[in-house]
């Protein structure tokens, strides 16, 4: 029997890589994200090079009862998800007293509720097999308090410590939990988010799509629970819990000015 993988924000960047992964391993598939066009593209390229079952479901996760109506209807058809990969996610660059509430709101309720709501459905039906995998994407910002990303930063710090806690709780139960941090990878990400002409991804060279997809790829499958894509992202994950906070501020703040 193939498992089946849920990943959402599937349509482009890790998301996407991701799918190519689980499709080439003969998984089959259940891809969610805003577009359905596009989802429907990644669709038919996997189902044609691969000969997997690829169902797709244009939805926007933001939306308060998003999570509950895509486990509704996975149930409703009989879908067992074995693998949830809670991919969906956005920021936005600026001073928080200068962005619409409506942005900042947006990302919490993607980039929080609607991770820690799947989590909690897919993860019952998990339990009663004694048998699942979740990987929840945060990122490198996580580590770090983020000014001009202040909303953003601090929605992945919540990713990383929910995944490293609750793999903890389900040590034994035969489900396990990975978080995988990227650093600044080249996605669709910094278009939405308005980085495009900082330091950090103007003079630090991103990471690609594929190569963080597919850390994050080995690092599930091998039960792992925190995954750093990218030597030089370990290294800085690790400094930044020696150095004083204000300093460690003070640095991520530079990074995301913009660059001359």
């Amino acid at each position: 029997m193939n498992q089946t993988a849920l990943i959402t924000g599937a349509s482009g960047g890790i998301g996407y890589e991701l799918a190519k992964l689980f499709a080439q391993g003969h998984c089959n598939l259940v891809l969610v994200a805003r577009s359905g066009d596009k989802l429907a593209q990644v669709a038919d390229e996997l189902q044609r090079q691969f000969g997997i079952a690829v169902k797709t479901i244009a939805l926007d996760l933001s939306q308060a009862l998003a999570p509950h109506f895509l486990f509704d209807q996975l149930r409703r058809e009989r879908i067992s998800i074995d693998i949830l990969i809670n991919n969906a996610g956005y920021g936005r660059f600026g001073e928080f007293a200068d962005l619409p509430l409506e942005g900042s709101l947006g990302q919490i309720q993607l980039n929080v509720m609607a991770l820690t709501a799947l989590t909690k459905l897919f993860i019952s039906p998990m339990l009663e097999r004694r048998s699942g995998r979740i990987m929840n994407v945060a990122s490198t910002a996580g580590f770090q308090p983020g000014p001009l990303m202040a909303v953003y930063y601090a929605t992945k710090a919540y990713v990383i410590s929910f995944s490293e806690a609750l793999a903890n709780e389900l040590k034994d139960k035969g489900v396990t939990v990975t978080c995988l941090c990227p650093g600044a990878t080249d996605t669709g990400f910094q278009g939405r988010a308005g980085t495009e002409q900082t330091v950090l991804f103007k003079k630090m060279r991103p990471m690609d799509a594929g190569t963080v997809a597919r850390d994050g790829h080995r690092g599930l499958m091998a039960g792992k629970t925190l995954v750093i894509s990218g030597l030089r992202n370990r290294l800085l994950a690790e400094s930044i819990r020696l150095a004083p906070r204000k300093l460690v501020t003070a640095i991520s703040r530079k990074i995301l000015d913009k660059a001359g």
